[in-house]
């Protein structure tokens, strides 16, 4: 736990980058909080440094985009239309850009017992279309994803919820037992807060939020402009006057883009181009380590992946580090056929390490009685390299005698035409801060996002039930056992396969600046970069 010194100076940082103190002010109270004059003055740099500038336009590149994209927060289903909503929309809670959960919407939340929780609402924040937020707007944004006829991504995350009341300025949740991550997955970029009209309907395809920028422009799977909003709530955000988002799936347009000047920052830069890029005079790399992650997801509803000896074969049929030298170029680390990454709190590290094990292969193989050939569907669409990861796996698994047959399919239309849809497939997962919000995105019953389909078996109800308990479990060392056997089940018997972590490496010009701190929760700075850099 950090002294109250160090908080003291952390706060007086902040005040200086913001503008609300003066450097003389700054010097002042780091000399009467005991600090020598030289280290003030080069935290007085540093911080001035961070010091916002406004104006111009940012436009990014982004390695993500489906002409099916609408502003529906509940559709959201890769980081072009994500980036959008957060350009537009406000959550109730976020991680920042130093990896604290913090109050958006709701200004503060607690809870005595992590079943019943209280979110006091912000006072005096305006919606793009002049109305007023109020907690009818955030109860109806919500229950919007509820109920059994719902198809929202985020119906696993909010089915928990039991009710939810307005109390005065406070919205109340009841939880079906206790969930003591509950405000994180209010910061899901799904479960954005909409305005509702005067006769008590909601457009939710209307791009009108509480955001920092508002809409003016969106071409689905192509891009999106915007403004910032004149009324915009957040102090010290939205330092650009235009933003402009673009779909750009290929990885060598994306570097031509930033190379050329005609963007500002892409997500998801090449990682075996990521060192020639970084050579470039007008170009930084940025590098984080979260929980980024390159899957191969086998739905276990279609054959032959219904049959999990097969699915064991394939999995023991990988050469994972091959993929994290070839693929990733040593950006990232090993998966384990689970999504949990050692970024997470509840990583299972005692869990062994899958490897290439050509016998264990074999055995697997033959128990599952299957011949032939299985298709394999692949687009750097995916992630880039994904065809080639593809090949690497084929290639390792003839070894062993399974005939795995790559189809390249096309980038366009690849989220809504191959993912989730075909039975083996190449994808990816931004990973979750915590373990129940990962679980509950991609792998409960209820999940829309289920892509391994990994429901109705023995284990998938184990795994469902730990999931349920561990999110009540108050006591952390229970919690820990817990999630490591749910990992555990999702490595040896679900369709989840996941060979590699990918670190997030990103391209951003050297006109742009931004803080020391770059959230790690999702690429381009938790997908806020046009709402917290500047340019320099």
């Amino acid at each position: 736990m950090r002294s109250r010194k160090d908080l003291f100076i952390q706060q007086q940082k902040q005040k200086l980058t913001a503008g609300t103190i003066s450097r003389r002010s700054f010097m002042q109270s780091m000399v009467a909080a005991g600090v020598v004059i030289p280290t003030a003055l080069g935290w007085a740099s540093q911080a001035m440094a961070e010091t916002p500038k406004k104006g111009g336009k940012f436009v990014q590149g982004i390695a993500a985009g489906s002409t099916t994209d609408v502003l529906d927060p509940s559709t959201y289903e890769n980081n072009f239309i994500g980036s959008i909503g957060y350009l537009f929309g406000n959550t109730l809670t976020e991680v920042n850009n130093r990896n604290e959960l913090v109050g958006e919407l709701a200004e503060t939340f607690e809870s005595e017992d992590a079943k019943t929780w209280r979110f006091n609402i912000r006072q005096g924040v305006e919606f793009h279309n002049g109305k007023t937020l109020t907690v009818e707007d955030v109860i109806a944004s919500l229950n919007m994803h509820r109920g059994e006829d719902s198809t929202s991504a985020a119906k696993g995350i909010v089915s928990p919820i039991q009710e939810i009341k307005a109390d005065g300025n406070t919205v109340v949740f009841t939880l079906d037992a206790p969930n003591a991550d509950f405000p994180y997955m209010m910061s899901d970029y799904h479960l954005q807060i909409l305005p509702l009209s005067a006769d008590g309907t909601m457009d939710a395809h209307s791009g009108i939020g509480t955001g920092t920028y508002k809409i003016d422009s969106y071409e689905p799977g192509v891009r999106a402009t915007a403004t910032r909003f004149g009324n915009a709530w957040k102090e010290n955000a939205g330092h650009f006057d235009e933003v402009e988002i673009l779909a750009l799936l290929d990885a060598t347009a994306r570097q031509n883009a930033l190379l050329s000047g005609d963007v500002h920052a892409i997500d998801r830069v090449d990682p075996k181009t990521v060192a020639l890029l970084g050579r470039a005079p007008n170009i930084n790399i940025q590098e984080v380590t979260g929980t980024l992650h390159y899957v191969f997801p086998m739905r276990g509803d279609s054959a032959p992946f219904d049959n999990n000896d097969l699915r064991l074969a394939l999995k023991y049929s990988i050469k994972r580090q091959e993929l994290v030298d070839k693929i990733l170029h040593g950006h990232g680390a090993l998966g384990n056929d689970h999504p949990i990454s050692t970024a997470n709190r509840f990583h299972a590290s005692d869990l062994p390490q899958r490897e290439f094990d050509a016998d264990k292969a074999r055995h697997h193989y033959a128990k599952s009685g299957h011949s032939g050939t299985i298709e394999l569907s692949a687009s750097d669409a995916a992630f880039a390299g994904a065809v080639d990861a593809a090949q690497l796996i084929a290639a390792s698994a003839q070894e062993v005698g399974i005939d795995v047959q790559v189809v390249r399919e096309p980038s366009d239309g690849y989220w809504s035409n191959v993912w989730n849809k075909k039975p083996w497939c190449a994808s990816y997962w931004s990973g979750r801060p915590t373990e129940d919000w990962m679980f509950t995105s991609g792998y409960v019953q209820e999940s829309e996002w289920n892509d391994t389909a990994f429901r109705d078996t023995p284990s998938a109800d184990r795994f469902n039930a730990i999931v349920t308990e561990a999110r009540s479990e108050l006591d952390q060392d229970k919690r820990r056992g817990m999630y490591a056997e749910a990992q555990q089940l999702l490595s040896d018997d679900s369709g989840s396969t996941v060979p590699m972590f990918a670190n997030y490496i990103m391209g951003v010009s050297k006109d742009v600046a931004h803080s020391e701190n770059i959230a790690s929760n999702w690429t381009l700075d938790g997908t806020k970069a046009a709402e917290r850099w500047w340019f320099a």
